[in-house]
């Protein structure tokens, strides 16, 4: 039997592609910077991003050579994320007199593991109209210079080739001046007639008050000038203008400096110098500096904030001279990992924006040049910290810094190498916290003294405590590894031992679960567990995920479990918390009496784009006697969806159920509240005492901001299940109704053997995300319908046809109703689907996990079937939530 890591596998359920949905969705933002648009994408995780502009309909990709010439600059970091920068004047940006310049962008992500592209369109109008006499940008990849013309609409310019050609030959031509030709000064005279420049890649354009020019960075017809000591590219032009019996020419220039140009680096810092005359753009002697701002990623800083990141800007007779500490705010680091030993350069983009007159004509010009720069490698051993406090029992090791691009895979002792999940199941505690520059993490791991891995002797009343652990990390994403070596030392003064150690309980949290720890203490296992009110079972504790030795055991209670209460709610947390009791079954005497209480973050309120609310009321402990099953919305008619002993679960719309809407600055506020409606229900809370239960449901909907819209092209679905299309991330919700027939799919991702046959285990559906919760419904046993369920899943053969290459590597079922609730008068709840899927060789018939038949043959698979099995082969997925309604 051939086995694959779990993420070879995705469920699709009915038109949902699972795939997608477990991928954070991309974060789009966009804004004006000045005379510059910038888009920030992040969370692309390992998805390619293609960008194009969207013009009358259609799309046009950036690629490298139309965007130096249009305006366009695209950069990806290794973290996953993407920069835009567009020029507001770029070559398709729609301007109304020179004041307000919209530019539509449309990106596109593309997945190995996804059957279609995702498509997002980004509009955004930038407003400037305090326009400089010359306004000139350094990008890395192209120049660009955008001069006042003498007198608006003067002079018009051939259509851009890259435009719509049907809109450009329905307008006339003006019968004023006309641009002809480009003289290149390199510093020899270069004549080009306007379209061949345009041909070279050059960007021309006139609007109503002013030239534009753009240049790639470098190019053919600019020179190298030293300036101040600065290597500086230079493109020095004339641009002619031609009408009847007359000639006019204008001047366009800019000069930018080279790649890493007048930066220097010391161990502790940056320092970039820019010449304060740029000779080659200055023509008078009576030069005047107005203003020097600095910047970072595109955004001018204020003093107060460049001060608190410790960056420096000073100017001298010379140059501006900008001065960062390296790894202060505003950077990114990249890790790299050679010979096992870490390595990191620091990278930051700084820019520099001048403005400046000359006295003789009375004209001023804005210059702003990007420099994006990064450190040499610099040898970063990871350093660790011993934070031990010795009456704690417990090591405390800091390990870092590392950049965010780390990830901690495993922790070795001399004689054994754990696993993350192996530490926590083990007692230790890892976890990661962010620096205080924000620019990158240190790993916190806590080992008790009582693990085996700790060794230990004595010394005159004394214990020594001593461990050697090795970290082995990963830089992502090629996983090349380093590791960082921890000796740690404890002393402790002894303690006369009592005549026996009695049982010991102890816990932390993450945020879903309590992690508990039960030690059995010197007389060994001899006492009961008592999980809130509930004794601990077999089955209770097979539920918790026991785990345990001759010493100890440990279990992992979700923090919605019914053995814990809740203290408090907030509108994004829940304070949960959780009792332990140990007694001695004898006696009836406790031992110890444990509680651990924690802050969970969780969406109790979710607001959707298409103005579809849920919202969860959950029984607090200090109202024992509420029943979730009273609840009601403002309208007492609107009960909840699903509701039990513990909680109450609403599905509403912003138009229904008695919500109220609120307009404000720039917002719509929806208010709705869950109360107890009922005269009888109220009259016995208010005989118990008890606080009165009212839960506030806000949404807030944006209604004067630019929304990033995703879309994709699907196919008519020629029958009800083609199993071509697959449902999205932005559907959701999911609501279905009982008698739909839901669609389900397990694919072998990324697989071309047809010897290979994926094979469905076990399926099954439950209330939480929690595939161990209870209520289960089943639906596939042992590779067959569930012989029990009154309406069994039917499975649906699969032809090499379309995306289908290989059958075997493919299985999809049907499931026609979803009728679980053991409340028949209250089925409406959500669900999530589960199935634990193994990876079979077909040409190993004798392998009983993968040649089991099912006895109803009428609803059987063609081919092999699973026995039931504890192989760790078995992996799981899951899907949901799936809102189901009744008809």
């Amino acid at each position: 039997m051939l086995i694959f890591d779990l993420w070879w596998f995705i469920l699709l359920v009915a038109v949902v592609n699972i795939e997608a949905q477990n991928k954070p969705p991309i974060k789009i933002n966009s804004k004006c910077l000045g005379n510059l648009l910038r888009v920030d994408v992040s969370r692309l995780g390992g998805r390619f991003l293609e960008v194009s502009v969207v013009i009358n309909n259609s799309s046009i990709i950036l690629k490298p050579s139309l965007s130096s010439k249009c305006g366009f600059t695209i950069k990806k970091d290794h973290l996953g994320n993407a920069v835009i920068y567009a020029s507001i004047q770029n070559c398709f940006a729609q301007n109304v007199d020179d004041k307000a310049f919209t530019t539509k962008l449309g990106l596109r992500l593309q997945s190995d593991n996804v059957v279609e592209d995702e498509f997002y369109l980004v509009e955004e109008t930038c407003y400037y109209s305090s326009w400089a006499s010359r306004e000139i940008i350094c990008k890395p990849n192209y120049m660009e210079v955008s001069v006042k013309k003498a007198a608006p609409t003067d002079y018009n310019l051939p259509a851009y080739p890259d435009s719509d050609p049907r809109k450009a030959a329905e307008q006339p031509m003006d019968a004023g001046f006309r641009i002809t030709t480009v003289v290149f000064f390199t510093p020899e005279e270069r004549v080009m007639q306007v379209d061949e420049a345009q041909r070279n890649g050059y960007g021309i354009s006139s609007t109503p008050t002013r030239l534009v020019l753009r240049s790639p960075n470098p190019s053919r017809e600019t020179y190298t000038k030293d300036v101040a000591g600065v290597p500086m590219t230079v493109l020095s032009t004339s641009i002619i203008f031609e009408k009847t019996k007359l000639t006019t020419q204008l001047y366009a220039g800019a000069a930018c400096p080279q790649a890493q140009g007048g930066v220097y680096f010391t161990e502790t810092s940056i320092r970039w110098f820019l010449p304060r005359r740029i000779d080659p753009l200055i023509y008078s002697k009576h030069f005047r500096l107005l203003e020097v701002n600095m910047g970072v990623d595109g955004r001018k800083l204020e003093a107060t904030e460049m001060s608190a990141r410790n960056y420096s800007l000073t100017l001298d007779d010379l140059y501006v001279i900008v001065e960062i500490p390296i790894g202060a705010a505003g950077c990114q680091i990249k890790s790299h990992a050679q010979d096992g030993q870490y390595f990191t350069s620091y990278m930051i983009e700084l820019m520099l924006e001048l403005l400046w007159t000359e006295d003789d004509t009375n004209e001023d010009t804005r210059y702003k040049v990007f420099l994006p720069v990064e450190t040499p490698l610099q040898l970063q051993p990871p350093q660790v910290i011993d934070a031990t406090v010795p009456k704690e029992m417990m090591f405390k090791a800091l390990i870092g810094p590392v950049g965010f691009d780390v990830m901690l895979k495993n922790i070795s002792s001399p004689s054994e190498v754990l696993s993350l999940a192996d530490c926590i199941a083990r007692g230790f505690k890892v976890f990661d916290q962010m620096s205080p520059n924000g620019c990158s993490k240190v790993y916190i791991v806590e080992v008790p003294f009582t693990d085996r891995v700790v060794g230990q002797r004595k010394e005159m009343g004394v214990t020594i405590y001593n461990l050697h652990l090795t970290f082995g990390f990963l830089v992502l994403p090629k996983h090349a590894p380093f590791t960082a070596t921890a000796y740690l030392r404890a002393k402790l003064e002894d303690i006369a031992p009592p005549s026996a150690a009695p049982p010991s309980v102890s816990g932390s949290c993450d945020d879903k679960n309590f992690y508990v720890l039960v030690k059995y203490g010197t007389k060994g296992f001899n006492f009961q567990t008592i999980m809130g009110k509930r004794v601990l079972t077999g089955s209770l504790a097979q539920q918790y995920g026991l785990m345990g030795n001759d010493t100890h055991f440990s279990l992992i209670v979700p923090f919605s479990a019914a053995d814990a209460m809740v203290e408090a709610v907030e509108s994004s947390s829940i304070k949960s918390r959780l009792d332990v009791t140990l007694r001695y079954p004898k006696t009836n005497k406790n031992i110890q009496d444990f509680s651990l209480a924690c802050n969970f973050v969780t969406k109790l309120i979710e607001c959707f784009p298409n103005g579809t609310i849920t919202a969860m009321a959950i029984t607090l402990e200090s109202v024992p006697s509420l029943n979730p099953r009273r609840l009601t919305l403002r309208n007492p008619a609107c009960g909840p969806t699903y509701s039990n002993d513990q909680y109450a679960y609403f599905v509403f719309t912003a138009n229904s159920c008695g919500t109220t809407r609120k307009f404000l600055p720039n917002m719509m506020l929806y208010e709705n509240e869950i109360s107890i409606t009922d005269e009888l229900e109220l009259r016995k809370l208010a005989q118990s005492k008890e606080p009165e239960f009212d839960l506030k449901v806000f949404c807030y909907y944006d209604i004067n901001t630019n929304q990033a819209m995703g879309f994709n092209t699907r196919p008519r679905r020629s029958e009800h299940d083609s199993y071509s299309v697959f449902h999205r991330v932005e559907d959701d919700p999911i609501t279905k109704y009982l008698q739909q027939p839901l669609y389900f799919e397990v694919e072998l991702m990324g697989s071309y053997n047809p010897k290979v046959s994926i094979e469905l285990a076990y399926c099954w559906a439950t209330l939480e995300e929690d595939k161990m919760s209870l209520p289960r419904w089943d639906l596939i046993v042992n590779g067959c319908a569930n012989s029990r369920d009154p309406h069994p899943v039917i499975f649906h053969s699969v032809l090499p046809k379309g995306r289908v290459n290989d059958p075997s590597n493919v299985k999809r079922f049907e499931v026609p109703m979803f009728a679980f609730a053991e409340d028949k008068d209250n089925l409406n709840r959500q669900v999530f689907v589960h199935c634990e899927v193994v990876i079979c060789d077909v040409r190993n018939p004798v392998d009983a996990a993968c040649n089991v038949q099912c006895s109803d043959q009428d609803n059987t698979m063609k081919g092999q079937k699973l026995a039931v099995s504890d192989d760790p082969g078995f992996k799981s997925v899951t899907s949901g939530p799936i809102i189901i309604m009744s008809p």
